[in-house]
């Protein structure tokens, strides 16, 4: 078995990721739809896919995504909000619907509701089921009127007793705004978002707005036989060498779902050595990863949740795991400083009346100066603002 050097994981994982040289927009779909591009915080997408293709500005995002519909938003691996092409919504979505006894994708939470209500996942599922067309009539703005009005609509469903537990106040923390029922119908968006029943729209203000799938793209989801296949292999293109119980961490899934999934592509990888320990790696990648072509751009300024800081082995990114909880926190992650591809810095940046100011934390020298300061100034171009200032 070779054995396969962290430099050498780095440079291959750059290019699956579309991020070692600045592509055409031409490779925009393409490059988003690598292995999708997460969209928590809000706009986080639109760094993504920038620092990929940056001759895509603010008017080509909402052409792909609002215009032409050639990107899609929803609800995918994680429960997380993603974006991905149209033509793979089916590896981003029905890919993930659970088989046999499987449990469904960020679902755990919804026992408390379940207890309250006296009823089965299944059987609430089954009535949500019912009055999902209806969202293939109509938008609406902000999660809480998505979840307020789905509710409303399966309460008819319920018998007399059910529906007053279902109208009690949420015992998730919000009892002002949220009923159980609200709180129910939340937990199983994810499972209704895998269905292609419900993806977003566009944003009004501040709040996104939600629809079908149906509604949004003019036709339903199909379903695609090898739509667990695909999705494995993107993720052994993106991120090996890899395990299955990465694939379980990044999809959010179950160990056996996971497992299932990867049992699809089997017969197409290769175990490699990283470490001293065993992972696996797609056998048509073999020649990139141990002979990975030259790096045309060195210095990149990544944002919060970028799809290359989603590596499950982050000693890869940064061996120095004093480091990891500068990079990666539990809520509001900065965006990362990476230089050939091992994270070398944090930063942050604080809009204001005037333009927006930049926060940058690094450690080491090993880049220059100005090439960080180009960056900043191209990414506050991006998003059509004055840079105030850079701090340090």
């Amino acid at each position: 078995m070779d054995e396969v050097g962290v430099e050498q994981i780095r440079r291959f994982r750059l290019h699956s990721h579309h991020l070692d040289m600045a592509y055409p927009l031409t490779d925009a779909v393409g490059a988003a739809g690598a292995c999708g591009l997460q969209n928590s915080p809000p706009k986080a997408w639109e760094t993504a896919l920038y620092n990929r293709v940056p001759s895509c500005d603010a008017a080509e995002l909402d052409r792909l995504l609002l215009r032409d519909k050639e990107l899609v938003q929803a609800w995918s691996f994680r429960g997380a909000p993603i974006v991905f092409p149209v033509r793979d919504a089916a590896s981003f979505l029905t890919a993930l619907v659970p088989q046999g006894d499987e449990p469904w994708i960020y679902t755990r939470g919804i026992t408390l509701a379940l207890d309250h209500l006296q009823m089965r996942f299944d059987e609430l599922f089954e009535l949500l089921l019912r009055v999902m067309p209806n969202l293939d009539e109509c938008t609406i703005a902000s999660k809480t009127a998505l979840d307020q009005t789905l509710a409303s609509w399966v309460a008819p469903l319920l018998p007399a007793d059910t529906r007053k537990r279902w109208n009690d106040p949420s015992m998730y923390g919000s009892p002002d705004t949220q009923t159980v029922g609200g709180a129910a119908v939340s937990f199983l968006l994810r499972p209704c978002s895998f269905c292609g029943l419900v993806v977003f729209g566009k944003r009004e203000g501040a709040s996104p707005t939600f629809t079908s799938y149906k509604h949004w793209l003019g036709s339903e989801l199909c379903a695609g036989d090898d739509a667990a296949k695909l999705l494995a292999r993107a993720f052994l293109h993106c991120y090996g060498p890899t395990t299955p119980d990465a694939f379980a961490s990044w999809l959010g899934c179950s160990g056996k779902q996971a497992r299932r999934m990867w049992a699809t592509v089997a017969e197409e990888t290769k175990p490699v050595g990283v470490r001293g320990k065993k992972a696996f790696i797609l056998a048509a990648d073999r020649e990139a990863l141990f002979a990975p072509a030259s790096l045309k751009r060195e210095l990149l300024l990544l944002g919060p949740h970028d799809p290359y800081l989603d590596q499950r082995d982050r000693a890869i990114l940064q061996p120095d795991t004093s480091l990891h909880t500068r990079i990666w926190k539990t809520v509001a992650n900065p965006g990362a400083l990476v230089h050939r591809g091992e994270v070398v810095g944090v930063w942050t940046s604080k809009a204001k009346a005037k333009g927006i100011e930049v926060t940058v934390s690094a450690w080491g020298d090993r880049f220059d100066e100005r090439d960080l300061t180009c960056l900043i100034e191209e990414y506050a171009a991006f998003r059509g603002r004055e840079l105030l200032g850079i701090r340090r």
